[in-house]
């Protein structure tokens, strides 16, 4: 199944940090569907913090939901007393980039079983790469705790770059992971 993303600027001040459940049910309130599609999720947005002018409001979404996702536009939403505000919203087709990076993939498991079963889970969808694994770090929903690793993609070649930001990996999209973006080019690195 193909997947979009629909971008919304948004205007809004103080973003807690646990605000991944509730921005998710404002969101399912409205786009009731969103439950039911497994690889659906909003792209993570930094709480902890007053958002810029510039942030906006990503949903990674099944392609014939889109136009449907667009009713979230003129929306406002209250995150734990913060106003939310969802403005115009548009339709991004995902492109391939050599390097993709997820804020966040959910694991229970130390770094080197997640390194291997992440290399397992691309294998089995076809997709070749090298990666890198950042630091354990856990990721407070606003429903509990979840343990993982920031991971960075690399040496994708563009049907692998669509496919894996079309899958993601792991599990709990709703809450921005294993959501892979656009992330600047890191060659060398490893060298």
């Amino acid at each position: 199944m193909g997947m979009i993303d629909t971008v919304f600027d948004i205007r809004a001040g103080f973003l807690p940090a646990a605000h991944a459940a509730i921005l998710w049910r404002e969101v399912a309130r409205v786009l009731p569907w969103i439950e039911e599609e497994y690889s659906a999720g909003i792209l993570p947005l930094k709480g902890g913090q007053f958002l810029s002018k510039r942030a906006k409001l990503a949903l990674r979404i099944p392609a014939h939901r889109a136009e449907d996702a667009l009713r979230l536009a003129g929306c406002e939403f209250d995150v734990e007393g913060n106003p939310f505000q969802v403005g115009a919203g548009r339709i991004r087709e995902i492109a391939a980039y050599p390097t993709l990076h997820a804020h966040f993939v959910a694991s229970e498991i130390e770094e080197r079983a997640f390194l291997e079963q992440s290399m397992q889970e691309l294998s089995s969808l076809d997709i070749r790469c090298r990666l890198i694994c950042g630091m354990r770090q856990e990721l407070d929903t606003g429903e509990g705790t979840l343990s993982g690793y920031s991971l960075v993609s690399h040496d994708l070649k563009p049907e692998s770059s669509i496919r894996l930001q079309h899958a993601g990996l792991g599990k709990m999209r709703r809450f921005g992971c294993g959501i892979f973006v656009p992330h600047k080019t890191i060659a060398g690195l490893e060298d």
